[in-house]
């Protein structure tokens, strides 16, 4: 089952393509790399498109955080701040490695969701250019607006360390994602701004009190592109139903994020995660939000994911586990790119 074509809520491969070379490693998009999204696969995969994030890393020993997270509990400590002056730079690289790759045909950048139906349609894959972590946006929020006349149509206020416009999560497990506080006077302002411009705002990685901020001033849908259910993964990530019932009465949706330590009820970082486990985040996800308010948010080429859907090749079987596990063809459909166009619209306007 390649069809319906899966639009997807985030993924990392503009920063893995930044750490492989930049700009003039691009053509590995086209060509095949090791990742998990790439041109080849995402024919094979049934991979339409979606939130191609644009996130400026911290010094991190990747091999200490996953070893830490196989524990059955641990907390650890959030990288420090890092300043705009630092984050501009490696954030326009990535920009500019999203620009190459729409010169060479290899996505188009979308700016409404009639782009992305037309893509869908064509076979072009589409892109939305999202940032997760607003450290590369100042104070006084020009870069912003330079960003979204460049194609900037979502952003999340942080990737969990702090920035100058509020706290995100660590990660810990177990937790309450009640950690610390919410948005700051800077925060609120982004919020404003990004209603303005009509830029999506991505809940997905601020704490509840964050959460709670952006419920209460923005006016637009809230949305979650890669979070799943606390309530079966108690993890500092996850969303609580009483946030996943705002996110309904907002009319707002959530992506189902496939890293694993966010499907497991043990919270471990650990692959063999059957895909039994994902329906029960979409099942629960599905019965507070409804079947509109559901989409597939994979974090593909920034987590460890369950081993049958390592890349987005691997995407025929989610959709076959979907329909064996009694899914009609019209709620498969909506949970694999109709919902996420429905939402856009409501948010973009077009």
């Amino acid at each position: 089952m390649t069809t319906p074509a899966v639009f997807d809520g985030h993924n990392d491969v503009l920063l893995q393509l930044y750490r492989a070379g930049g700009v003039s490693k691009a053509d590995v998009f086209l060509t095949g790399r090791k990742g998990a999204l790439d041109a080849e696969k995402a024919k094979q995969g049934g991979f339409g498109g979606g939130f191609f994030a644009v996130y400026v890393p911290s010094p991190v020993d990747l091999e200490f955080k996953f070893e830490e997270m196989t524990k059955p509990a641990y907390d650890l400590p959030l990288p420090e701040p890092i300043d705009w002056e630092d984050a501009l730079p490696v954030a326009m690289t990535q920009v500019a490695i999203l620009l190459e790759l729409e010169r060479k045909g290899a996505l188009k950048v979308c700016r409404s969701a009639a782009d992305i139906r037309a893509c869908l349609d064509s076979g072009k894959m589409a892109a939305i250019f999202h940032i997760e972590g607003a450290e590369a946006i100042d104070p006084d929020l020009h870069t912003l607006d330079v960003l979204h006349a460049a194609g900037l149509r979502s952003i999340g206020p942080v990737w969990s360390r702090s920035t100058i416009f509020g706290h995100g999560v660590p990660f810990r497990y177990p937790s309450s994602p009640d950690i610390g506080d919410g948005l700051t006077d800077q925060g609120l302002r982004l919020v404003k701004r990004c209603n303005e411009l009509r830029i999506m705002l991505d809940l997905s990685h601020l704490n509840e009190k964050g959460f709670w901020d952006v419920a209460r001033h923005s006016d637009a849908p809230l949305v979650a592109t890669h979070s799943n259910a606390h309530a079966i993964c108690p993890h500092s990530r996850n969303l609580t139903d009483d946030q996943l019932k705002a996110i309904a009465e907002s009319d707002g949706m959530v992506g189902l994020n496939f890293a694993v330590a966010f499907l497991r009820e043990d919270g471990k970082m650990l692959a063999d995660v059957p895909l039994t486990q994902m329906l029960r985040h979409l099942d629960h996800l599905i019965g507070i939000l409804g079947e509109d308010r559901v989409g597939l948010g994979s974090d593909y080429d920034g987590a460890v994911v369950p081993e049958e859907v390592t890349t987005v090749a691997g995407l025929p079987r989610l959709r076959e586990a979907m329909i064996q596990h009694g899914y009609t063809e019209q709620l498969v459909k909506k949970l694999c790119h109709e919902n996420w166009l429905r939402v856009l619209e409501k948010t973009w306007g077009a």
